[in-house]
């Protein structure tokens, strides 16, 4: 009953972020997702992150550790996606990266959050930090049919964790006005992302739904057990262990959707897919959460 009451204590306000979101646009009331998304990914994010990793409160072997276990488990989802969509005639184009990539952002990091406290955030933006890179530089190679992957260098997250993982390594403080100001900015990015998520959940409409429920439990099964696996095969544990098994269990990111409609992919059912996913995982997550907390 303690471990339910925890784990629920956890994903409570996550979710509950995320229905105002729903519920507001189901009013009918205005939300520039636009404008909120810019501002969010742009600098209340890149904020948040530079914060994370200068701050110092993760220790930076762990965290190079991290991040080579988070590479390997996206190596892994990789052929293993690759393998299933050519076993479902699935087009690569479309399915493959949304089944990699989850939503270690708007969903993954409050997560780490309110389960693992600021440590828990500071390794959770390391595998949000790998996360973002990959999807912005191989996700789009992939949605897009091709394009130039160095691209991701000019958005302001992957500066910001380039910047952050410099201090982190080099061991620099940050003067205290400039951290406190970036950090009452990066707060932002929790709430707003959670909230544009219910938004963007309401907004979509799903296609196939049969279709895309088993896409979307196989989701869920390959990419824990493959994170929980090499996590393990990488010696990590605690705190760490947890942090990659939750973000990488997260469902399909939003993000994948809007890549889906501009590179010209088919869209809709992507959108079926981070509709199910997400829905799946008001279930799914807690059971992983009571592994680690």
């Amino acid at each position: 009953m303690t471990l339910a009451l925890t784990v629920l204590e956890i994903v409570t306000p996550v979710f509950a972020l995320a229905a105002i979101g729903f519920t507001w646009v189901r009013l009918g009331y205005d939300y520039d997702t636009a404008f909120v998304t810019r501002l969010a990914m742009t600098l209340a994010v890149p904020c948040l992150v530079f914060v994370a990793l200068a701050r110092g409160t993760i220790d930076a072997g762990d965290a190079g550790t991290l991040t080579v276990a988070t590479l390997a488990v996206y190596a892994a989802m990789f052929i293993a996606f690759r393998l299933i969509c050519a076993v479902m005639r699935l087009d690569v184009r479309t399915y493959l990266a949304p089944l990699v990539f989850g939503n270690t952002g708007n969903l993954g990091l409050p997560l780490a959050l309110f389960a693992f406290g600021d440590l828990g955030l500071g390794y959770a933006v390391v595998v949000f930090a790998v996360t973002a890179i990959l999807q912005f530089t191989v996700g789009i190679w992939l949605v897009s049919g091709g394009g130039n992957p160095l691209r991701a260098l000019k958005e302001p997250m992957v500066l910001a964790t380039l910047l952050g993982a410099v201090f982190l390594w080099k061991g620099w403080a940050v003067p205290a006005v400039a951290l406190n100001s970036l950090n009452l900015v990066g707060q932002m990015g929790i709430p707003l992302m959670l909230v544009t998520l219910g938004v963007a959940v309401a907004r979509i409409k799903p296609s196939g739904m049969g279709h895309v429920a088993g896409l979307s439990v196989l989701k869920a099964i390959v990419c824990t057990g493959l994170a929980l696996g090499i996590g393990l095969a990488f010696g990590l544990e605690g705190v760490t262990l947890g942090v990659l098994t939750v973000q990488l269990a997260t469902p399909v990111a939003v993000s994948s959707y809007l890549l889906a409609l501009k590179y010209g992919a088919d869209a809709p059912p992507v959108a079926g897919l981070v509709v199910v996913s997400t829905v799946m995982s008001v279930g799914f997550l807690p059971i992983v959460l009571a592994f680690f907390v």
